[in-house]
């Protein structure tokens, strides 16, 4: 899997109230989530956010709360990658179980705001087409691999449950 998209920048401890302000808590709805998405502390983002970009942060990453709703609105705003120096564990957990990929690349200080990246998931490389640096990182094991291709864990489940039912047929 690749993708290719714009850089949106974020420092250190973006915590999940900065992801999505606990007002909205009250739906699970990915658009209306991602239509509220980072509104706190860049109000300009879900507005103009295109589908496939990729947000770039520094450490700790959706620290804070355990909600959910904080994946499910980057999800929700097209977002295709998140790379961080480091993130949060239960942030982690959260958007893999949703199918929002994450990378840990600790080189994230070079990469700038609009730049373009495009990542190569198999193959573990991040190239910044603006500063033609190229950056490796840790790939994920098979099983988090088809977690996030199947769009989550959610959705993995339902396609092994109905190939399993196939087969008894």
């Amino acid at each position: 899997m690749k993708t290719k998209g714009k850089v949106w920048k974020f420092g250190d401890h973006i915590n999940t109230d900065d992801i999505i302000s606990a007002r909205y808590l009250n739906t699970t709805d990915e658009k209306e989530l991602a239509s509220h998405c980072f509104e706190s502390i860049r109000p300009e983002f879900s507005k103009n956010v295109k589908n496939g970009d990729i947000i770039v942060a520094g450490e700790n990453f959706g620290c804070g709360s355990s909600r959910e709703h904080a994946p499910i609105s980057i999800k929700g705003c097209g977002i295709s990658v998140v790379i961080a120096k480091s993130f949060a564990r239960i942030f982690f957990r959260n958007s893999i179980n949703i199918g929002l990929p994450l990378i840990e690349l600790k080189e994230v200080d070079e990469i700038k705001e609009n730049d373009i990246l495009e990542v190569d998931f198999e193959n573990g490389i991040i190239i910044n087409l603006n500063s033609e640096k190229t950056y490796k990182f840790q790939k994920y094991p098979e099983f988090l691999q088809k977690i996030v291709l199947s769009g989550g864990l959610m959705e993995l489940a339902k396609k092994y449950l109905k190939e399993k039912n196939n087969e008894n047929y």
